[in-house]
This record gives C-alpha cells, structure tokens and sequence, in this order.
C-alpha cells in the first residue's frame, strides 16, 4: 500500500497567523511531518488585533501553554466583555459580556422573564443581571471558583486577553522551533505551480532559494501571496452591508489601571478602539474613507486618547470579505490571507484559531481529497457569514441619524438570514443558534436590546408563571450578582498578584 501522508507543510508568513498554525501543527503531528515556516523580517505584519474572545485560552491549553507564562510574556490584561458607547443612540452605553444573563428558568432562558417585566417597567437594564456585565464597569474580575455550586456566578466567568499581538507570535514562534519547526528568513518573489493540476510545487525566495512542499499554509496577510496571486482564487466583498475600509492606530500611554474590557465608542463615520494592555494602551479609529477623510480621523482619534501618544498614527486599508475558497488545491489560507473582518468583536485571532482547528480536523494526504476540501470550505465560509451578520447587526441596529454614514447604515439593505433573526426577535424575543456559529444566542440579545431593539413580545409561556414569582426571580438574580462583584478582587490586583510582566 503506497504510504501517501504528509511529508513537509511550508507555512508561508509569520506574525500571529503564521506561528499559531505552526505551534498547533507542530504540537499535533509530533514530528512526523517537517514543518517549514517562510517569514521576512522586512515585511511587516498587521499586528493590531490585540483583543481576544474567550476561544483562545483553549487554543493555549491545547498547546500545553500555562496561562501566567502566556500573560506575562504578551503584557497581557483580562476581558470580560466590550463596552459599547454611543451605539444605538449618542450617550449609550452597554456591555456585551461573554457569560450568560441570569438563569435559565423552567424550559425558557432568563431574557424571556426579563422582556415581560421590563415592558411593565419593573426591571433594572438587562446588564444588571450578568456577573460579566456588572462586574467590568466597576473593574472587578475573577476566574471561575471551583469551591461553590455549579449554579453559583462565579462558577463560571469565562475570559479572553489584552494583549500585545506581536509578543504573542515570537512567544509560538519559541514553543514551535522547540518542537522542530524550521524558520526561514527570506521573501517570497515566485510561486511554480504544476502544470498537471495547477498545485503549488515550490515557492522561489529572493535568495534564489527553492522551497518544495505538500501542503502550503498562505499567512501572509492581505496580499494572499499564495491563495490570490498565484492560485486566483478571487474574493466575495461585503463592503455594502460593512462599509468601513480602513483603521488608524496609534499606541499611547497606560493612565490608570486597565480596565477588564474592550472599549468601542461609536464617532462620526465609525468606531474607536480602546485596548488597555499593561504597560501601555491601544488605540484606533475603524471608518469609511466615504465618509470621512484621514485628517478628521486623526483629529478625532488622538483627541481622544487616555495619554500621550506613542508613536505616530498608521492607517491600514482593508476590504472586508472572504477568499471564494478558503482552501484551494493544495493550499489553506489563515488569517489576514482568507478574509478580513473588522476588529469590532475581536474575531480576528479567532478566525485564526479556527480555521487551524478545522484544518487538523480535516487534515488531507497527498492525494488531496475533493471530499475535505468542500467540507472546509463550507465550514469556513458558514462561520465567516454568521460572523459578518453579527457585525452587521451592530451598525443596523442604530437610532442615530446624525451623520451621513449612520443614516446609511440604518438605511441598508441587511442579508436575508440576519432580517428574519431580527424580525422574530422583535417579535416575541426568540433567537435560535444557527448550528456551530461562533456567538451564541446571550451575545445576540445583549447587542440587540443593548442598542433598542426590545422585543413587542414574548414567549407566552412566561404568563404562566405569576408576577410575583418573575419578580422573586430577578430579584433574586440581581441580589446575587451584587453580592458576588462586591467580594470580587480589582483587576489590577490580581495581575499584580500572579501575571505581572517582567520589566
């Protein structure tokens, strides 16, 4: 029988995309495939997307990475959730927290009790009830306790990070040498393809050097050096319904303790990170060159910052979308390479994280079967979609009329899938989970009701159980909550109690 498995993978790109794939490549094949990762020291990386989601602490454990070892190396802070300011309406401001919103009550979930007293007027904002919500305004943080009941809050507070990107790849890129990836210093000028099947065969370094492999990972960011230059794979464009192009960033000085969230302050023609890392602050403005020129975003985006800036202001130019295959021939694109979302929900190491997942799960012999290919490619394009609807809803989901660019996006025509979600949650406050998509029905309700979409309605269910008891209920959630953020340590002290960086 003619052994066909992988004998060499050659990841092409560095940065965060380039060392995670190699770290979790290495750490699952155990040697038994040379892995070869292709970088240029003269080729920039991206190197903004400095938030996570809470996914990402099980991609390290997967890796065997301890979490302190990790904090520390990247200069990292906790998140509990991203703060939404100026949203639905200038002066707004809620919390998406990644936890649940009270309790499931009976067979209906706790937002479904809430809509009928909040309707009668006798519930608190809807924050009020999630330990992740309540906790973050007031700089609290914790990890999940495993000495209380499993019903308890703090039973489960999940987290993602703060962190410097940049830190992060050299940290994998250490963990992946030690595990027997090769590092080449060298830029790619050629792709040979073969003339059978138009599979890559070798990529030609500037050195003159050729690199032959089986499978070839493209991390090399928005150009798609090998999965648009030389595959001409081509790319879908959402830029109609997610009409920010570009992104100014700039660092600037740490001001206070940092906060254990993400910060997003809607301005006149889109958004403005805050990202509070620990020994400085990250910062950017994400708008639509439409609406808005590069000067007034400047003005506006170091106007607006905690400390003194520094360095000078960078502006990136992106269009949001994804490739039209994820995965053809021969070659996975990761990262910056398969697509683009904006930074708004911190999907970007994300997308990472599982595009490589689905990668080992479908992992592929010489033989390259159609049969994988379709099923990645399907997979990632249903994760990009209901991740781009998300976004969507963000910028539709708004009361602003103030400038040119919200009135055109509470005016645009939204993805068919995303307008029946509203429309039946309008209705009587239901949402159901698409499959595996990545956001789950708590993060969908707290944007939408976050930003006045409140239900009419809801499930009539909730009239069987009698007021007084809904009203035991909340009351007894909220109690709770309060009770367990005020024993909560700050966030800074427990950062300097086990994950403070080294100087």
């Amino acid at each position: 029988m003619t052994d066909s498995r992988l004998r060499s993978i050659i990841v092409v790109g560095g940065g965060t995309a380039g060392w995670m794939s190699a770290a979790a490549l290495a750490k699952t094949l155990g040697g038994a495939c040379e892995i070869r990762l292709v970088e240029s020291d003269d080729i920039g990386t991206v190197g903004v997307g400095e938030a996570t989601v809470p996914h990402l602490g099980t991609f390290n454990q997967a890796l065997g990475i301890d979490e302190a070892e990790f904090v520390k190396a990247v200069r990292g802070t906790f998140k509990l959730g991203i703060q939404f300011v100026d949203w639905g309406r200038i002066g707004d401001r809620y919390i998406h927290g990644f936890g649940s919103i009270g309790h499931d009550y009976g067979f209906l979930p706790f937002h479904q009790y809430w809509i009928k007293l909040h309707l009668a007027g006798k519930a608190e904002d809807i924050g009020a009830y999630s330990i992740h919500t309540a906790a973050a305004p007031l700089g609290k943080f914790m990890f999940s306790a495993s000495d209380v009941p499993p019903n308890s809050p703090i039973a489960h507070i999940a987290h993602a990070y703060h962190f410097d990107a940049g830190r992060y790849a050299l940290f994998l890129r250490a963990y992946a040498e030690a595990r027997g990836v090769k590092r080449t210093e060298g830029e790619v000028v050629d792709v040979a393809l073969r003339a059978e099947d138009g599979f890559i065969e070798s990529i030609v370094l500037k050195s003159g050097e050729r690199i032959h492999g089986d499978l070839f990972i493209d991390c090399s960011g928005f150009r798609g050096l090998l999965i648009e230059q030389a595959l001409h794979t081509g790319y879908e464009d959402w830029t109609h319904w997610l009409p920010c192009d570009r992104a100014m960033a700039v660092p600037c000085e740490k001001v206070g303790p940092p906060t254990p969230y993400t910060r997003s302050t809607a301005r006149t023609a889109g958004w403005q990170w805050r990202i509070p890392l620990q020994h400085r602050t990250g910062n950017g403005y994400v708008y639509s060159s439409a609406f808005i020129s590069d000067d007034e975003v400047a003005r506006t985006l170091l106007g607006n910052l905690d400390g003194k800036p520094l360095a000078e202001p960078r502006i990136l130019k992106f269009t949001t979308g994804m490739r039209r295959k994820f995965w053809n021939r021969n070659c996975v694109a990761i990262g910056l390479a398969s697509g683009f979302m904006e930074p708004l929900e911190s999907t970007s190491i994300y997308l990472i994280q599982s595009g490589i997942g689905r990668l080992i799960n479908l992992m592929p012999d010489r033989n390259f079967s159609p049969v994988i290919i379709d099923r990645y490619n399907r997979q990632a394009a249903f994760e990009f979609e209901r991740i781009r609807d998300f976004l969507i809803l963000h910028y539709f989901a708004t009361e602003r009329r103030d400038t040119p660019f919200w009135q055109h996006c509470a005016n645009m025509q939204i993805p068919p899938q995303l307008a029946d979600n509203i429309r039946l949650f309008m209705d009587s406050g239901r949402f159901f989970r698409d499959a595996d998509e990545m956001f789950v029905v708590t993060s969908w309700v707290q944007v939408m009701i976050g930003q006045h979409f409140v239900p009419r309605g809801y499930h009539p269910a909730v009239d069987l159980i009698p007021e007084k008891e809904l009203l035991e209920l909340a009351t007894s959630v909220r109690t709770v909550i309060r009770t367990c953020v005020d024993a909560m340590p700050m966030h800074e002290q427990v950062i300097a109690r086990h994950f403070t960086a080294p100087p």
